[in-house]
């Protein structure tokens, strides 16, 4: 049960958007920013397992859930990859670019003081430039914040991964732009009014 009133059905930090509109646009569109605009080297997919990633160190199983959702879609339809990433990042069918810099954002996750010049190192051995280095240490930050919003405030988060999996389609095609997605139960995801 959510901490404040939050409207009924809408999961996680969307019901937390529609309370405070205000403080959403910035964060929304930060989140679009990191995620799903167009970068030059780092794919939508790869930078929504950055989210689900330090989403899943931090324990917070609504963003953890609708990220890797959003990942899998992003990355067509390959569940596989996101959950080896969130059960064993080390053995998980990525680059070393990427684990090198999923290796930079557990440090952020841990404190940003964590992240050494060595870690940065290794992150460029494997390639990484430094504007993917900059994006890396961004969304584990952001993804901190984000999540600690989500569950500071017990926002609902539902049990059913067909759900999530639903969410997850809408968001990788249509970005985080668009409105709330309510759920209904024994009904499709719809946009919210």
């Amino acid at each position: 049960m959510p901490h404040i009133n939050l409207p009924a059905g809408v999961p996680g930090i969307r019901s937390l958007f529609s309370f405070r509109p205000e403080t959403a646009a910035p964060l929304n569109l930060l989140a679009q920013t990191l995620l799903h605009n167009p970068h030059p080297t780092l794919t939508a997919g790869e930078r929504e397992l950055i989210a689900t990633y330090v989403s899943s160190l931090n324990n917070c199983k609504y963003c953890a859930t609708i990220h890797g959702a959003i990942a899998k879609h992003q990355l067509g339809n390959d569940g596989e990859t996101v959950k080896r990433l969130v059960t064993d990042m080390e053995n998980a069918p990525v680059s070393d670019k990427l684990k090198a810099l999923l290796r930079i954002a557990a440090k952020v996750q841990t404190g940003g003081q964590n992240v050494t010049e060595t870690d940065v190192a290794e992150a460029r051995n494997e390639g990484a430039t430094d504007l993917e280095i900059h994006d890396t240490v961004l969304i584990a930050a952001a993804f901190c914040m984000y999540n600690r919003y989500v569950d500071g405030l017990a926002t609902f988060q539902p049990d059913d991964d067909e759900l999530y999996d639903q969410m997850g389609a809408i968001r990788a095609r249509e970005g985080y732009h668009s409105g709330p997605l309510t759920l209904k139960k024994n009904e499709a995801v719809t946009e919210a009014s």
